[in-house]
């Protein structure tokens, strides 16, 4: 292979840390996918084994699926087309049907973007150091020369639908049939969430439960005429708190474009943190596990989550483990750990019961059962997991990054704290009062400050003081 050739195609521009993200049609194409496919077999080793392949609603999503499955075929698998899923129905058919797959999704990007997530059997994720980074060489040189090797015996390709399956195997986890009823406002973006919710919390598959479901933006469009199927901004939740005081709803659902995070609002219309939800959560999956006779149960939390999770963890008996952000991270640590619970600070959860990968509805199912379990509102249940006052994410665009760190070590050497290096810079007060989190974009000239604090004041003061540091 000559060199010129080996520049032709470098896919390091799509191949992230975890997944393929690309601008369709640059970045991404029906030729590069269908050379992906084949490598993802390949690298595998699945000739003759059975993959799943699906996709969201974008629009490309269905000749990516086809360009997939053909190149995968070419190289010897069977391929069953999942067609329109959400990316936790892909994790639940490869733990349910225990096979490897792949499913075509850019989450929470604008309309020209799309990607591609990839699983192996039992739902155990592909990363870079898992052999994502095989997988891109392989295709590169098959694009590179043109043609793909054909296998002995070509693959067939067929179709299988799983969101009935994956609808009753999640009401099993999570029982609401129960619940006094709840008004919950979901928006969908225009999303994935737009086929998942009707199927798992409505009426359309399985039995009616009491809920009341107000649907916003179920119409799947790629386009997302609404606004961007990501919850993390706070502008993209405002159509949901509105709606949901407007009903005089009990609860306010947000999913992300490819439905594996969920976010929530109370009754009021304000934002529940999703450390609140982790804490929720794993109160409820500790309960369960030491029913089932499970001695000391582990919570993963990631070290931005507010410390409230590791206290309630502690309190109730559990074990907390502390790592660094990402879910490749925490799904290896939650697998090292039988740990039966995860939660990080960006909303993905992550459940032992779900092949230790992350599902929003699932997130979403305990809340309401918690919610319908008891009469106060949620505002009030939501009170009792967010002690602290926390400052949210905070983005300083910094060219050096590591000399921005040095001088917060400067101004506080003299003070009574405690500075780790799990993921990025942690100074804890001694005396409890507050921490926060200095942590480098790996991809952006970025330098991210999160601050929790028992109280606003102080919270306000350590923001401000670190914020004047680093932009200095």
């Amino acid at each position: 292979m000559t060199s010129e050739q080996t520049t032709a195609f470098d896919l390091s521009a799509s191949f992230k840390a975890y997944d393929v993200r690309g601008i369709v049609g640059e970045s991404i194409t029906a030729e590069i996918v269908e050379a992906v496919g084949a490598a993802f077999v390949d690298v595998l080793k699945l000739e003759g084994q059975t993959i799943l392949v699906g996709g969201d609603m974008r629009p490309s999503s269905p000749d990516f699926s086809k360009a997939f499955a053909n190149g995968a075929a070419t190289r010897g698998a069977n391929v069953e087309l999942l067609d329109l899923i959400s990316t936790d129905e892909l994790y639940f058919a490869c733990g349910y049907l225990n096979r490897a797959g792949a499913t075509f999704t850019a989450s929470h990007n604008p309309a020209g973007y799309n990607g591609i997530k990839m699983s192996k059997a039992g739902a155990v994720p592909i990363s870079s150091e898992s052999g994502l980074k095989d997988i891109q060489a392989l295709a590169e040189q098959y694009l590179n020369a043109g043609s793909m090797p054909a296998a002995e015996k070509r693959g067939q390709i067929g179709v299988r639908d799983v969101l009935k399956d994956y609808s009753e195997y999640l009401r099993k986890l999570v029982d609401l049939s129960g619940s006094r009823p709840l008004k919950v406002v979901v928006d969908a973006g225009n999303g994935m969430a737009g086929l998942t919710t009707p199927a798992v919390l409505g009426d359309t598959l399985l039995p009616k439960l009491p809920l009341d479901i107000i649907p916003l933006f179920f119409e799947l469009d790629g386009s997302f005429p609404n606004h961007p199927a990501n919850p993390l901004e706070p502008e993209n939740l405002r159509d949901l708190q509105a709606a949901v005081v407007e009903h005089g709803a009990d609860i306010g659902l947000a999913f992300d474009g490819d439905a594996d995070r969920c976010f929530v609002v109370d009754e009021k219309g304000n934002p529940v943190s999703p450390s609140a939800i982790t804490g929720m959560v794993a109160r409820r999956e500790i309960a369960r596990a030491k029913a089932q006779g499970e001695a000391t149960p582990t919570i993963i939390h990631n070290l931005l989550t507010s410390r409230a999770v590791a206290e309630l963890v502690e309190h109730d008996g559990g074990r907390a483990v502390r790592t660094r952000v990402g879910h490749s991270f925490i799904k290896a640590v939650m697998a090292e750990e039988g740990a039966v619970f995860g939660g990080e600070h960006s909303a993905h959860f992550y459940f032992r019961d779900f092949w230790n990968a992350d599902t929003g509805m699932l997130a979403a199912m305990h809340v309401l059962a918690a919610l319908g379990e008891q009469d106060g509102p949620l505002s009030e249940l939501g009170r009792e997991y967010e002690p602290y006052v926390s400052s949210g994410e905070i983005n300083s665009e910094v060219e050096d990054k590591p000399a921005a760190v040095e001088r917060v070590r400067a101004d506080f050497a003299g003070e009574d704290v405690t500075i780790d290096s799990l993921d990025g810079s942690t100074f804890t007060a001694n005396d409890g009062s507050y921490w926060f989190n200095l942590r480098p974009s790996n991809t952006e000239p970025f330098l991210r400050l999160n601050a929790e604090a028992t109280d606003q004041a102080t919270m306000e003061r350590i923001r401000d003081r670190v914020l004047a540091i680093v932009r200095a």
